[in-house]
């Protein structure tokens, strides 16, 4: 009894007047056509209705007729009620030939009662599908997305469950799906319905079915898959022209055990979730121990870097956190999101201050006496860096050795720089500043008398940072312009926001002063390809919808990136992702008179100078 719901009772029963109905019509039919001779008496008329009325409602629930919502009924699913009618009428024919014996005087009865009920069985649901689309979704089911889901899981029940207890709130969110199919890759589940909507094949299938039955929007909904799973799948998904939006992890998840409900935390397909290697795992204990209690500085800490250091830094307790940047919009947006989040428990000082500026950078640590430094601040976008070398040497060259050498004089425990694959063999402004950054940090751990340990941590782009292309991409598309992509055969190392910071902080707790951390990025990701994805992910098909247009290499920019350089090597550690460069030997004496003559040329505005001192302090920089 706890699976009949009301809707079905409701449907069995009115299939029962029908097929009493049709009992009474059939035997009218017979006496006048007939002049009563096939026609039945009072008593067989009853036997017959009877029978009718049991079997009719056994047959249709056999058959499965009452599994599927009115609102999901399709042709073929009108063939389980004539089954249904069909296997009922047997067995009336059968009990009334045991009944009857020998002679069962309502064969033609049987006959004409399987065709008036089917009929009257199927036009019934018919009407009041109609009827029932009209009333309860208000004229809008044309409005409605067909949906397939990925998964015939107990999300996929959940999410089904949603979506029908919706249909009666035009402004709930989960009334905009219209669940058409399921696809999962379990054999058993094949061409079963889970709450009335067919399991029509398996996750290979997603591409043809989406075509075949005009899907608009895929819902990917097995939250315990692991990760090469998850982006298998949402690889087909990506193949097709539908918006694709996922339940998030299992461990992610914000479940009621009373009612539980995913659909207000389905989200977008994000593009990391194509990037074609696992998340990078972190050791937490290790990055704990070291920030709990300390005092931590974020030069640039509103920047896309910066802030999610002060989010990840903030989780671990530290005594103090000091942002600075000269921006005041971004520092002022992560100091409401922390203060909105931690509110009096987390000791939280925000600084307007460029790092360029020494003498204000002097009082800082004089005041604060911070105790890790995390230094972010730096320019990083590579076409305007072209046209400013002055200013991308004043702010990433001179801002990073005011930095750290204000933390040997006040005795930093640890000095963090952030850095790129761009200060590989630069080919632009903005790497060759961040590896001379590079030279810098590895000149003062080379030869500071203090106990500071000064460390580099080198990724690739960052998705979703202020300098990546995926916020560009994205206006393109919502804009309706075309996505420009530098060349067809530009190929990038990718990572998201959090790893980043994670490796950052890592890097923190494995340091011992002088090392470059590198991450074990995977495989380069082609960036045509995550623009033709991303465009996918807009429910909209690339070349077609979205044009991409190739604009040429800009100047300084490469082909691909390099992530070590071959002077460098690789020494492991104990996590298999990230690695450490050997340190360069630096001649300080040269060094030094070189950076002098670079921050000179800078300090001058003389573009053409500074280009060439840049070009004398980094040997592996190649600008044309």
């Amino acid at each position: 009894m706890k699976n009949i719901s009301p809707r079905k009772l409701v449907l069995c029963l009115a299939d029962m007047f029908v097929a009493c109905v049709g009992c009474f019509l059939s035997n009218y039919l017979l006496l006048i056509v007939s002049n009563g001779r096939r026609s039945l008496n009072n008593s067989e008329l009853v036997v017959f209705t009877t029978l009718y009325i049991v079997l009719t409602a056994a047959g249709l629930l056999f058959s499965g007729a009452y599994n599927k919502y009115w609102r999901y009924f399709k042709i073929k699913d009108y063939l389980s009620c004539i089954l249904g009618t069909g296997i009922s009428s047997v067995f009336v024919l059968l009990i009334t030939y045991l009944i009857y014996l020998p002679k069962n005087p309502a064969f033609s009865f049987t006959i004409l009662s399987f065709v008036i009920i089917t009929s009257g069985i199927i036009a019934f649901r018919f009407c009041f599908r109609r009827t029932f689309l009209l009333l309860t979704d208000h004229g809008q089911i044309e409005m409605k997305k067909r949906t397939m889901i990925v998964g015939a899981g107990q999300a996929c029940r959940i999410i089904l469950r949603e979506i029908e207890s919706a249909r009666l709130d035009p402004n709930n969110p989960s009334n905009q799906y219209l669940p058409v199919g399921i696809v999962d890759d379990d054999p058993k589940k094949l061409r079963t319905e889970v709450m009335g909507v067919e399991v029509m094949g398996n996750c290979e299938d997603i591409i043809s079915l989406c075509k075949k039955e005009n899907i608009e929007v895929v819902l990917f909904a097995i939250p315990s898959c692991t990760e090469a799973q998850r982006r298998y799948i949402l690889d087909l998904c990506s193949e097709t022209s539908c918006v694709v939006k996922v339940v998030p992890y299992l461990s992610e998840l914000f479940l009621d055990e009373e009612q539980p409900k995913l659909m207000h935390q389905i989200a977008d397909i994000k593009v990391e979730d194509l990037l074609g290697r696992d998340p990078i795992i972190f050791d937490k204990d290790d990055i704990k121990e070291i920030i709990k209690d300390k005092v931590c500085m974020i030069t640039g800490g509103g920047g896309s870097i910066g802030s999610e250091l002060t989010r990840q830094i903030a989780a671990y307790n530290p005594k103090q956190i000091i942002i600075v940047d000269i921006y005041e919009n971004n520092a002022y947006d992560i100091q409401q999101e922390l203060m909105m989040d931690y509110g009096d428990k987390l000791n939280l000082v925000t600084l307007i201050a460029s790092v360029r500026d020494k003498e204000k950078m002097k009082i800082i640590f004089e005041k604060y006496k911070p105790q890790l430094v995390f230094h972010a601040a730096a320019h990083k976008h590579v076409p305007l860096m072209e046209t400013s070398p002055e200013e991308a040497v004043k702010n990433n060259v001179i801002g990073t050795y005011n930095v750290a050498s204000l933390s040997e004089f006040y005795g930093v425990e640890k000095f963090m720089m952030i850095s790129t694959d761009k200060a590989v063999n630069p080919t632009n402004i903005m790497g060759a500043t961040k590896r001379c950054c590079e030279m810098i940090v590895q000149y003062m751990a080379q030869f500071s008398t203090s106990k500071t340990a000064f460390v580099t941590t080198r990724f690739g782009n960052v998705l979703g940072s202020n300098g990546s292309v995926i916020p560009l991409f994205k206006r393109q598309i919502e804009s309706g312009r075309p996505v420009t992509v530098t060349h067809p055969e530009v190929i990038r190392y990718f990572m998201t926001i959090p790893e980043a910071v994670s490796l950052v902080l890592q890097a923190a707790a494995m340091a011992k002063g002088g090392e470059i951390f590198v991450l074990d990025m995977g495989s380069p990701v082609k960036i045509t390809t995550l623009a033709e994805n991303l465009i996918r992910m807009y429910g909209k098909v690339p070349y077609k919808d979205v044009e991409i247009k190739f604009t040429g290499l800009r100047p300084g920019e490469k082909l691909f990136e390099e992530l070590l350089m071959s002077e460098e090597g690789l020494k492991a550690t104990e996590n298999k992702k990230i690695f450490i460069g050997n340190q360069i030997p630096i001649n300080s004496e040269v060094f030094i008179e070189k950076l002098e003559k670079l921050e000179q040329c800078a300090i001058a505005n003389e573009p053409g100078k500074t280009v060439e001192a840049l070009h004398a302090i980094v040997p592996t920089f190649n600008h044309e």
